[in-house]
């Protein structure tokens, strides 16, 4: 009996894992639930993070070394620029999935109002949603499309949640989830809680853009500081060339260099005083 109850926990697992997106995500997704926190790129994303990381690149290898083979050299850095591209879609798919899950918590508060058990208000708020976002592939449909299969298969619904939320990387759903299940297990109001979760999920995103607002200024400063010397750069290159010309041969090569390198510093360090994340 125990081995037959393990092969049907297993065999459980495994149509979830495997068969769960059936209908859900497109036929490119990969057989496995989403995580978040990182980002997989396309093909063509990555050819195309590539190709204009080293179009860059040799630009720049150009106006400083005016050589050709040095700022082919130079543009072999554009293989680092793919990680750096991977954690920046991957924080816009979060955020973009924090104000989804805002949307559905109104929506599943709603129908918990109106009298419908819980898990009943999970299958009930997709067709809401659906009102907001007509594409299906939408990542909040998605999530809660599996949530409810989990949970028709026997897997209780504050793990399928919890699993969620351990998966959006937002630390606003892992809260939700752990105070989901508190409630679930001790009786607490379902509804007041998703009320005031909704609600102070609203008051944070609005605090957030109303920082993002002041700092817009700042970031447009800080990448014009960051392009200003480039275009200096570029304008002494190509309007006096021959006060350039020490520049491009023998020792003038290692000032260049040193000037490119504390170029970027400066450029790595405005990024991460004008990186903000709540």
């Amino acid at each position: 009996m125990r081995t037959i109850a393990a092969a049907a926990k297993s065999w459980r697992k495994r149509w979830v894992r495997l068969d769960v997106f059936a209908g859900v995500l497109p036929p490119s997704a990969e057989r496995k639930l989403p995580n978040y926190r990182t980002y997989s790129l396309s093909q063509s994303e990555l050819v195309l993070c590539l190709a204009v990381s080293a179009l860059v690149l040799f630009s720049v290898g150009m106006l400083f070394y005016n050589h050709a083979f040095m700022s082919l050299v130079l543009s072999l850095a554009a293989l680092w620029t793919p990680p750096i591209r991977k954690e920046q879609l991957a924080a816009k798919r979060r955020d973009k999935l924090k104000l989804q899950f805002k949307q559905a918590l109104y929506a599943l508060s709603t129908a918990l109002g109106a009298g419908k058990s819980v898990e009943s208000a999970f299958r009930e708020c997709i067709p809401d949603l659906r009102l907001l976002y007509s594409d299906d592939r939408t990542m909040i449909i998605c999530e809660l499309d599996i949530i409810n299969r989990r949970v028709e298969l026997g897997e209780p619904l504050e793990a399928a949640i919890r699993d969620f939320g351990e998966r959006s990387g937002i630390p606003d759903i892992v809260q939700f989830a752990e105070v989901f299940s508190t409630c679930k297990r001790t009786g607490g109001d379902l509804v007041e809680v998703m009320r005031r979760t909704a609600q102070m999920i609203g008051e944070k995103l609005e605090i957030e853009q109303d920082i993002a607002v002041l700092l817009a200024q700042k970031r447009f400063e800080a990448r014009a500081i960051g392009i200003v010397p480039f275009g200096i750069v570029a304008f002494l290159a190509w309007g006096s060339h021959d006060y350039m010309e020490p520049l491009y041969s023998g020792g003038g090569r290692l000032v260049m260099t040193a000037a490119l390198f504390l170029l970027g510093l400066c450029l790595l360090l405005i990024r991460k005083l004008m990186h903000f994340r709540a």
